[in-house]
């Protein structure tokens, strides 16, 4: 009876133990892969944080891997040796769904990092600015995705609500500016809430959004519009997206004021009045900023930019063919243009590096298919330096001057952050180093 017994502690402790080997030699494996992932993604400059990005606090971490699991793009986090690390730091686009499933809270997202600052303006936990009134959600605050967007605009206005409002018939309650995710969710809600309020844009419906090119896939994630309720979308393209918020904000009877730029905002006593390009002034009691951080395009800078031929966003790209087309930049905007266009056209994209370091996987496999096909062409470490009716000349390191015939030139180099407008409506504007932004859960 003894011997059974030993021979059966025996068995179960040799059982156990073959699980137990088994299972630290699959972690071992699965680690290894990610490290390979990690040495690939410092190889291609995509394993240092760009922007908004997760921080692991690894002394609280349980190693759950939740935080990988939800993580809608996929390889920005890892495990390694039961950890969880960053691969590719700067893919991470601020979906926040790390943050919000890690199940003991040891995710934090930062925006910047110790050696590269990133400018904010000053916003409280209320989404209220230094200025008094003066309010800001969406992008230009440092949190961009169409989700995280639409879930401050609304935040914002109910903030304001619980402040309250001194009801003044001479006056509007809100002036939203900025008819983007942010925008359009702050309007449904100061719908929701009764206020007197009026949205304006300096272009049209959708802010950033209208800007992507027509077959641009926007990836975000289950959210909750004012009015309206719970939209599930994952893999939605950018006419989807605008046809739901054109039906959203009909069915509640709200208008967008288009094509109106804000040209300041100045405080009058209790108020401040708005004034735009087209002279008006509207005087309201709070403003809500939701612009986002490009502002205006930033330009070259070269001769030959004012031409008619350059543009500075890709609309209908279906409607362009057989045309000799210059792409400038290096980030999604300007390949996922670059993709469109090569469809019908003959198209040259320049970049100033000699990689592209900040790119959703997607698109590097679709960028790497179409040059490898013959569809575009790449130049790295280029610059556009002239632009004439027919051509372009670009300098490279490689081939010195090249001069090819040209059609169109679309240039992708970002925007420039509104500073100007917004120290002169008095919003400070600081240069954050690692900073940790406040979320809602």
């Amino acid at each position: 009876m003894l011997v059974e017994q030993i021979l059966i502690y025996a068995f179960v402790f040799l059982f156990c133990a073959v699980i137990v080997f088994i299972y630290l030699k699959k972690l071992s494996k699965a680690s290894r892969v990610v490290e390979a992932k990690i040495e690939k993604a410092k190889q291609e400059g995509l394993h240092e944080p760009v922007s908004l990005h997760p921080v692991i606090n690894l002394d609280t971490c349980i190693k759950s891997g939740a935080c990988v699991a939800v993580c809608p793009e996929k390889d920005i986090l890892g495990i390694v040796n039961g950890r969880a690390t960053l691969i590719n730091a700067s893919s991470c686009v601020g979906h926040g769904a790390c943050f919000h499933n890690c199940p003991v809270e040891a995710i934090s997202l930062v925006i910047g990092t110790e050696k590269r600052g990133v400018d904010l303006p000053h916003v409280n936990q209320n989404f209220e600015t230094n200025v008094p009134g003066i309010y800001i959600a969406g992008e230009l605050g440092g949190m961009g995705l169409i989700k995280n967007s639409v879930e401050q605009g609304q935040a914002a206005v109910e903030n304001i609500i619980r402040v309250g409002i001194q009801k003044d018939p001479s006056t509007y309650d809100l002036i939203i500016i900025g008819a983007g995710p942010a925008g359009i969710s702050a309007s449904l809600a100061a719908k929701k809430y009764g206020l007197n309020f009026r949205t304006l844009d300096q272009d049209t419906l959708g802010g950033t959004v209208f800007s992507f090119p027509r077959s641009k896939i926007v990836m975000t994630a289950p959210m909750v519009l004012p009015l309206f309720g719970k939209v599930k979308l994952y893999d939605t393209s950018k006419t989807e997206l605008l046809d739901l918020w054109h039906t959203v904000l009909t069915q509640n009877n709200i208008q967008i004021t288009e094509n109106t730029k804000v040209e300041s905002i100045q405080p009058e006593g209790t108020h401040f009045s708005v004034l735009t390009n087209r002279g008006d002034a509207f005087k309201t009691q709070k403003v809500l900023l939701a612009i986002g951080r490009r502002g205006t395009p930033r330009k070259l800078g070269i001769p030959g930019e004012t031409l008619e031929k350059v543009a500075y966003r890709l609309l209908e790209p279906e409607n362009i063919r057989d045309k000799n087309v210059v792409v400038v930049g290096g980030g999604d905007s300007a390949i996922e243009a670059a993709l469109s266009l090569a469809i019908q056209n003959k198209v040259l994209l320049s970049y100033r590096s000699e990689t592209f370091s900040r790119l959703k996987p997607k698109n590097r496999e679709k960028l790497n298919e179409s040059v490898n096909r013959g569809l575009l062409k790449v130049k790295f470490k280029s610059n556009l330096v002239k632009i004439e009716q027919e051509r372009a000349l670009l300098t490279t390191e490689d081939e010195g001057q090249l001069e090819v015939d040209n059609d169109l030139v679309y240039i992708f180099a970002g925007g420039e952050l509104p500073t100007q407008f917004l120290q002169k409506a008095g919003v400070e504007i600081t240069k954050r180093f690692g900073y940790t932004m406040k979320r809602h859960r």
